[in-house]
């Protein structure tokens, strides 16, 4: 049997520019954060399915931190396909991101890691 690595997948895709989730091929389920088993089937038939990127901000929280940093927001984004997940909203200020607000989603690179930060729609 061939070892699975969904989380190295995933960053390989990201290295690559591409937001990729994983749906369970029978259920037509999507699912984030990347699995081996689909959660609540235990179905094996995960596959991996280009993200539109689009969602809507679920909840969100400000976390402010000691000067000379600055303040910056975690949210959890509810992705069009279904699934949640956490992320940071980038190119405003933290208190003006809103439940309900629109974003779209573009691939970050820190230190030889990528991953999912979004943007207002």
């Amino acid at each position: 049997m061939a070892e699975l690595h969904p989380n190295a997948d995933y960053q390989g895709f990201l290295s690559k520019g591409k937001f990729m989730i994983q749906r369970g091929h029978s259920s037509g389920k999507y699912h984030f954060y990347p699995r081996v088993i689909e959660p609540g089937t235990g179905n094996d038939d995960l596959e991996w399915i280009e993200a539109s990127g689009k969602g809507v901000i679920h909840s969100t929280t400000t976390v402010r931190v000691r000067p000379p940093a600055e303040p910056y927001n975690v949210v959890l984004v509810e992705l069009d396909e279904g699934p949640r997940m956490m992320s940071r909203v980038e190119g405003v200020d933290p208190l003006t991101v809103k439940i309900g607000m629109r974003v779209q989603a573009r691939i970050a690179h820190q230190n030889e890691e990528y991953f999912v930060v979004f943007d207002p729609e």
